[in-house]
């Protein structure tokens, strides 16, 4: 049976302190305790370690991931992640109440599988990551808990196969870390539309390991069994790429994606969202390529007016609906504007024009950024600088 929402609240604290996990709502109260747990040392080479990880291969993670597994290390350096557990805990309970088989894929060192299989002793789980270091505080942790119902294995997704069969699998910030790699590009820097091209596709899922992970993790799935992913997917060139190998791979979603929100001490991470898959689903929901709705300002053109304020621009828009308020300029005059093409595809485009007697600035991309200032005529020299900067940047 299913806890209750706040016994699931408490059990994860519970579980979270055990850990040596502590929850920081200041950047200046978190880095004086990691000033005070960790040595000079210790620092350097976790700089050194992220450094390497944020631009070399697989090898590099891995190494980072066996330094943070340290006993001194990983409870100060996870404390960054308590709220993403608050976040996830509670959903990847839900997943589990309903599954008999659950793999863990990227478990790390395994605190929410630990904290789900004691939420369900019942039920039988494995967790699974390429760090040896981690996998093995893992195991250590599940035993000193006494957890007999949870097994750790040292596996890389991506070169090894898995064991086993599951009918529940859960990955979260394991089958796509590559944070630097942007996605695909749009058909063009007026659409938020991406093309079909297979080429291209494979090319993302082989530079990114992700092709290579999920065709692991199908594998083991049951011919039922529902799959539990969240991943850094927020931006539309990383999500439709990812949702298209999702869906490749006969997953279906069984509900609309949840954005995922929460905070690195101070800072909002806008994450996810979160997937819930099943193969050969009897309802499935349409994937959704096209951009969330944004907060940026609203638009409508008669309501513009001139203003005193000469410091401000009289609208300004840097979110994917700034393309919306560009459209509804009318009788749109443009002055200068410049296309970048790369090689590869890739395209920028700024322009600066008229309208009504207004002066504005028009930003694109292929990676979905869009930008649009209006200001008064008056103001004109300001855009022209703005518009010439932006021309060196891209140069």
């Amino acid at each position: 049976m299913l806890p209750s929402s706040d016994e699931i609240r408490a059990a994860l604290f519970e579980h979270l302190a055990w850990w040596g996990l502590r929850k920081f709502t200041t950047d200046h109260d978190y880095f004086a305790w990691q000033q005070e747990q960790f040595s000079p040392d210790d620092l350097k080479q976790l700089a050194s370690c992220a450094e390497r990880k944020r631009v070399g291969d697989r090898r590099d993670e891995i190494a980072f991931y066996d330094v943070a597994a340290r006993p001194t290390i990983f409870p100060v350096l996870y404390s960054q992640r308590y709220d993403y557990y608050e976040a996830i805990a509670p959903w990847m309970a839900v997943q589990c109440s309903a599954a008999k088989q659950i793999l863990d894929f990227g478990c790390g060192l395994g605190i929410l599988t630990s904290f789900c299989a004691r939420l369900f002793p019942e039920k039988s789980f494995v967790g699974v990551d390429r760090s040896p270091a981690s996998i093995a505080v893992a195991q250590k942790q599940a035993d000193r808990l006494g957890i007999r119902n949870l097994r750790f294995d040292c596996v890389d997704g991506e070169v090894q196969r898995l064991s086993g069969c599951y009918d529940l699998a859960v990955a979260t910030h394991a089958l796509f870390q590559a944070e630097q790699d942007p996605g695909l590009p749009s058909r063009s820097w007026r659409t938020f539309e991406r093309g079909n091209d297979p080429t291209l596709q494979a090319a993302f899922e082989q530079r990114t390991g992700l092709g290579r992970r999920l065709d692991n993790l199908v594998d083991v799935l049951s011919s039922e069994g529902h799959v539990m992913v969240c991943e850094k997917s927020r931006q539309l060139a990383r999500r439709v790429p990812f949702q298209r190998a999702l869906a490749a791979r006969g997953l279906q979603l069984i509900e609309p994606p949840i954005p995922v929100q929460y905070h690195t001490v101070e800072e909002l991470v806008e994450d996810g969202p979160c997937y819930r898959l099943q193969r050969r689903s009897q309802e499935t929901v349409i994937w959704d390529e096209s951009p969330e709705p944004d907060e940026g300002r609203p638009f409508a053109p008669e309501a513009i007016a001139i203003s005193s304020d000469a410091e401000h621009p009289l609208y300004e828009n840097h979110r994917p609906s700034a393309q919306t308020a560009w459209e509804q300029l009318m009788g749109r005059d443009v002055l200068a504007e410049t296309t970048r093409e790369e090689p590869d595809g890739r395209q920028v485009h700024v322009e600066r024009g008229r309208f009504l007697g207004f002066q504005y600035l028009y930003c694109a991309n292929t990676f979905d950024q869009r930008q649009l200032v209006i200001v008064q005529q008056a103001q004109a020299g300001i855009l022209e600088t703005y518009y010439q900067d932006i021309l060196r940047e891209i140069a």
